[in-house]
Parts: C-alpha cells; sequence; structure tokens
C-alpha cells in the first residue's frame, strides 16, 4: 500500500505544471487560467493553485477538455543549452527562451530538469509525461564543470563528501525563491582540476536536481560559481553537439536509461 501510494504521488503533478506539458501556455499563464476560474478537472472549477492532478484526471480550459496523447511513440531529445536562455516557454522580460531556438515543433516538450540563465551544456526534452517524472524523480547521475571565485578548501570538500544541511540556503538561490533549507547529499564524486586562490575549476557528479543546488551549495562557502556546465545526464552527453543545437536520443542511450524510462517505443 506505501509503495502504492509513493507511486501515485510520484506520478501527480501540480496543475499549472499538467497545463504547460500538454498545452501552450506557460505555468504563468496557467496560474492566470486557474486563479480567472477558467480551469475544470473532471468538470469541477479549481482555483487552487496547488492542485495536482494525475493521468486519469481529465483536464479543462474554458470548458474544453485538453487532449493528451496515449501509448505514442515517445521522443526525448538532448539539447545543448547556451548561456542567456530561459527554461521556460514564455518570459514576461522578453528574455530569450530554448523554445526561441527550438521552434514551435517542440512547443509541447518537457524540459527534464532545468539549468538556470546563465548555466549551459546538456537539456533533456521529452514529449511524454510519464518518462519526465521517472527521469526527474530518479537518482541519476548529473554531472558538472564549475568554476568558483576561490579555492576549493577542506571544509568544502568535507561538505561534498559528508554531504550539507542547512536552515537557510537562501545564498546562491534566486531573490523570489520561496525554497530556504536545503539538505545536500554527498556528492558521487568530484574532481579539482584546478585550485587557486582566485579562482577554481571542479568537476562533480550529483544524484539530484534541486533549485540551483550547486549555487547554493558553494555559496554557503562564500563562492560564487562564475561558469556552470552540465556534462551528462543520466549517462548522455554532448558530444560533438554544438551550442544551441540539438539530436534525438539514441538507441544505445535510451538502453542505458531504460529501467528509468521502461519499455516504451521511442524516436531515434
Amino acid at each position: 500500500m506505501k509503495k502504492e501510494k509513493e507511486k501515485k504521488e510520484e506520478e501527480a503533478l501540480r496543475l499549472n505544471k499538467y497545463i504547460s506539458h500538454n498545452t501552450e501556455y506557460s505555468r504563468r499563464e496557467a496560474d492566470k487560467l486557474i486563479a480567472e476560474g477558467k480551469v475544470t478537472i473532471n468538470k469541477k472549477p479549481i482555483t487552487d493553485m496547488g492542485c495536482k492532478v494525475t493521468s486519469t484526471d481529465v483536464v479543462a480550459i474554458n470548458n474544453k477538455a485538453i487532449k493528451v496523447e496515449k501509448n505514442k511513440i515517445v521522443t526525448v531529445i538532448v539539447y545543448n543549452k547556451p548561456k542567456g536562455e530561459l527554461v521556460t516557454k514564455s518570459d514576461p522580460q522578453g528574455r530569450r527562451t530554448v523554445f526561441d531556438t527550438l521552434g514551435k515543433k517542440y512547443q509541447h516538450f518537457l524540459p527534464v530538469g532545468r539549468l538556470d540563465y546563465a548555466s549551459e551544456g546538456v537539456l533533456l526534452l521529452t514529449d511524454s509525461i510519464e518518462v519526465l517524472n521517472k527521469l526527474v524523480h530518479s537518482n541519476l547521475e548529473r554531472v558538472y564543470k564549475i568554476k568558483v571565485n576561490g579555492p576549493i578548501t577542506k571544509a568544502v570538500e568535507n561538505a561534498m563528501l559528508q554531504g550539507l544541511e542547512l536552515e537557510d540556503a537562501s545564498k546562491g538561490a534566486r531573490s523570489d525563491s520561496k525554497i530556504k533549507s536545503m539538505t545536500f547529499a554527498p556528492f558521487i564524486r568530484y574532481q579539482i582540476i584546478s585550485n587557486e586562490r582566485n579562482y577554481s575549476k571542479i568537476k562533480v557528479a550529483i544524484a539530484e536536481g534541486k533549485n540551483r543546488e550547486l549555487r547554493r551549495f558553494f555559496a554557503h562557502f562564500d563562492l560564487d560559481v562564475l561558469d556552470l556546465k552540465r556534462l551528462d545526464f543520466g549517462g548522455i552527453t554532448l558530444n560533438s553537439l554544438p551550442t544551441g543545437k540539438k539530436r534525438y536520443l539514441t538507441r544505445e542511450e535510451y538502453k542505458n536509461l531504460r529501467d528509468f524510462i521502461g519499455d516504451v517505443e521511442i524516436n531515434e
């Protein structure tokens, strides 16, 4: 019973996220539709922003049900995100988003986790909510190359090895973030590439994807992350993929993720 409950909780999505993933509306636009009473779940009007839905629910906007394809061929793409792009469908400030580059064909795709505006590298996107949930909630390795404005001290190394729990992890976070406390699991591994007084470079592997996790972690030690590039997500790397370009997930890469994606037919 407990496992079934955990599975249901994992499969449930916040309503605004569900709308964003299955329509051209952004999460911000979805919030507005919900607040205006234009969204229903199973024909019942919903105004609760925290409401969650599952694949068995029927969600409608202005009495028009959102159509979600089932039993289709799943597509996963790898995008080499450049700095200066947001991982969102639209931005009220008019900043460029990954979907501006990817084009309308991929407007319904779902980003697997996020890279912030100043970060770059591997970004996976899929047209399947099921695949999204499995990858986001997995403990797959995420490998990053990071440059910070100071030395990697023994205290930093100890925290990487042993983990870290902070009641106030607001340093390194966005100013509008509502997440304050954070627990950082021990890093899977790390490699110090250079360690200097003014600048250091380090390669790290972690199994989580929390909100600005690495920026918050290093900020606790008064280290600003100057460059952050994701090199690998679950064995998926950039290889020779140019910045700002995309490619399909290969059959071999799909096999590497099979335990998490499941036995689905995937577009190559």
